[in-house]
């Protein structure tokens, strides 16, 4: 496994989303900013805003496309190109429906579930070979709630879903390392393991 040099957190910007779930891409990559003292600064070029980080000596690219949800392929695949990264070195952070919250995953390539971001990256660069880490948000339908998914995904969680989502990103943080370093085998059971502990 090559080692990760980007990182692509999914959102949408505008005060509007911020919290919202489907934002916790977002979310998660500035939790990484923060922690590697990483400031954010909007690219044009990129189609988005985009930040440096050291990781264990590794500089890695965070990166926030400026795009609506459904264009961030165009802000990946200019940042790809610039900076001569491929899809093996890309890593994308999204809201997952299918999870619950409190529950987060790595999943190397496989299909979209979907996901309008994943499809518009996966058009723009021409695989959905990519590393994915899925934050759990939950299904409406999982809720016994009438809401449509547009709104649902759009909308902030419960105060209980969103200490769960954080508490997830929290445990993902912390093996961010491995992750950037290809240990994904290892990464991927810590984060099943931390999950038992929560069912």
């Amino acid at each position: 496994m090559s080692v990760i040099r980007l990182i692509v957190g999914l959102g949408n910007i505008g005060a509007d989303y911020v919290d919202t779930r489907h934002n916790a891409g977002f979310a998660f990559v500035d939790l990484i900013a923060n922690q590697y003292r990483g400031s954010f600064s909007f690219n044009k070029k990129l189609l988005g805003s985009l930040a440096k980080v050291s990781i264990d000596g590794v500089e890695v690219l965070l990166l926030k496309p400026s795009t609506l949800m459904n264009l961030s392929g165009l802000s990946v695949s200019a940042t790809m190109n610039y900076f001569k990264i491929s899809a093996k070195e890309l890593m994308i952070v999204h809201d997952e429906l299918d999870l619950l919250p409190g529950i987060i995953k790595l999943k190397d390539a496989g299909g979209l579930a979907g996901h309008n971001g994943l499809k518009s990256i996966t058009s723009q660069i021409g695989t959905q070979d990519f590393l994915r880490l899925r934050i759990g948000i939950g299904h409406p339908r999982q809720k016994n709630l009438a809401q449509d998914v547009a709104d649902y995904v759009l909308s902030k969680p419960s105060s209980e879903d969103f200490k769960l989502i954080q508490e997830s990103m929290g445990r993902a943080l912390s093996l961010v390392p491995e992750i950037i370093d290809g240990n994904l085998a290892f990464a991927a059971s810590q984060l099943n393991e931390k999950t038992k502990d929560i069912n």
